[in-house]
């Protein structure tokens, strides 16, 4: 094999792997003198063509990327020779050794060294996930990670290789379909053929863990398909443990969602209290109207209605309807005076102005629904009133979601012992804007403490607590 000249260009060095029906080769371009990665798929008698799906794929994918820390393409061939034929790809080779390799060979990570490493990796998942349409790797495992000048400071340069498995989201609407991965590595919803960016962040929290326990999630008990792991890594800031429980959440409702995400809740200031965040109320109290819809895809909160009729707009109503109807029906004396016309018009038109907007106001104290609602794309806060819409605060993208906060009455200090912080508002912030939900929308404190506690849940984040005299630090720490 060594010394093999491939399509009249790359000469064959030695051989990286080799798996049934195809081998990868450490070759020299001939042209430049470098070093290359060739991937081979070979047509024989165990060929599936979802197999040259999977590669052609892994060909174009590369082709469209552009980041230091991914192999990039270089070429793609047809091999057609008397006792072989099939595809390969070239790509630029990648110096190092796999964290597989690394463990194995007896090194082990510190806890800074597994944050620095959890950093580069979610970085580097950021970047695929935000191209149109978004990649996902799929198969994010110990043996695709390559580091490179390792020093005792550093991890090195982290690169994410093999891209076999990719699929992009134009890809998943096929009608067949395609089970990829690794075994213990894998997200639960990949057993049934589906995959989002979050089932990457599952495979990097699983990656992670053998780093910290030195086996493999398959080595480790399970209960309801939720990696057990924490009880080997007391020696770990709990704060760790809680980003890796979230990052291997079995379901997708609760595991960490985004890439950016994940690295703002690793990033988190330690003075969120985790005591809080386990306490607050996870039920909707019985009394409560605030509706809640959510899935993978979405959050939203609907408030019906936002507020009451109260005992002033009845007032005002009652004073309104006798007041416009003396006026239209020509109770006063200057309305019948066809010498007043002008005034007579206008003082019809006013009653009938004041008439029309206390009657609106009794609907829309009725009617109006207040939505705060979360998707992929964005999050907005409008009110609607019988199918029609108007922003209450402007939408904001959802990458731009960075904190999420509980504005307390009265601060207890934690080592007191006393009761847990009284609560008035969540406040989601988003870049510049914040969305409020709390006792100005009509909401009590239990209310307040259920939403807070879906959308930590859903979002991701824990939740930070402020004080009325304690500014909140906003989405730049």
């Amino acid at each position: 094999m060594k010394g093999k000249i491939l399509a009249e260009r790359y000469e064959v060095q030695r051989q990286l792997g080799k798996q049934t029906g195809r081998q990868t080769l450490l070759a020299r371009d001939l042209q430049t003198q470098k070093l290359v990665v060739i991937k081979q798929l070979f047509l024989g008698s165990d060929f599936e063509w979802q197999d040259l799906k999977l590669f052609e794929r892994e060909a174009e994918t590369l082709k469209a990327l552009d980041h230091p820390a991914i192999p990039r393409y270089l070429d793609y061939l047809e091999i057609d020779e008397p006792d072989t034929k099939g595809f390969a790809l070239v790509q630029t080779y990648v110096k190092g050794k796999t964290l597989e390799e690394h463990l194995r060979s007896g090194r082990t990570f510190s806890e800074s060294e597994v944050k620095e490493l959890a950093k580069s990796l979610l970085e580097i998942l950021s970047y695929l996930h935000q191209q149109y349409p978004p990649v996902i790797h799929r198969d994010i495992k110990p043996s695709n990670i390559l580091l490179h000048s390792r020093s005792g400071h550093s991890v090195g340069q982290v690169y994410l290789v093999d891209f076999g498995s990719v699929q992009n989201q134009a890809a998943k609407f096929g009608g067949t379909i395609t089970v990829v991965g690794t075994y213990g590595y894998m997200a639960p919803e990949q057993f049934g053929g589906r995959s989002v960016p979050a089932s990457d962040l599952y495979g990097l929290g699983a990656t992670l863990i053998y780093l910290v326990t030195g086996l493999h999630p398959t080595e480790l008990s399970q209960q309801d398909l939720k990696i057990l792991f924490a009880d080997r890594v007391t020696h770990l800031n709990p704060d760790l443990i809680d980003w890796l429980e979230s990052m291997t959440e079995p379901s997708l409702d609760k595991r960490l969602s985004s890439a950016g995400e994940a690295l703002r809740s690793l990033d988190e200031n330690p003075f969120v209290i985790n005591k809080i965040n386990k306490n607050l109320s996870a039920m909707q109290p019985p009394s409560s109207e605030l509706k809640l819809t959510k899935n993978s895809e979405f959050i939203e909160f609907v408030v019906i209605p936002p507020q009451g009729v109260g005992f002033g707009l009845i007032a005002l109503l009652s004073a309104a309807v006798p007041t416009s109807l003396s006026l239209l029906f020509g109770s006063y004396p200057y309305v019948g005076n066809i010498n007043n016309s002008l005034i007579n018009t206008l003082i019809i038109m006013i009653s009938g102005f004041f008439l029309a907007a206390v009657g609106l106001m009794f609907i829309c104290a009725l009617f109006r629904e207040l939505r705060l609602k979360i998707d992929r794309q964005q999050i907005s806060y409008r009110w609607h009133l019988l199918g029609l819409k108007w922003n209450y605060s402007q939408p904001s993208p959802r990458e731009e979601i960075c904190q999420l906060e509980m504005e307390q009455i009265e601060y207890v200090l934690p080592d007191t012992q006393q009761n847990l912080y009284r609560v008035y508002q969540v406040i989601v912030l988003a870049g510049n804007q914040k969305y409020r939900l709390g006792v100005k929308q009509g909401l009590n404190e239990s209310e307040i403490e259920w939403l807070a506690t879906e959308l930590s849940k859903w979002l991701g984040l824990k939740i930070k607590i402020t004080w009325p005299y304690l500014p909140m630090t906003g989405c730049g720490g």
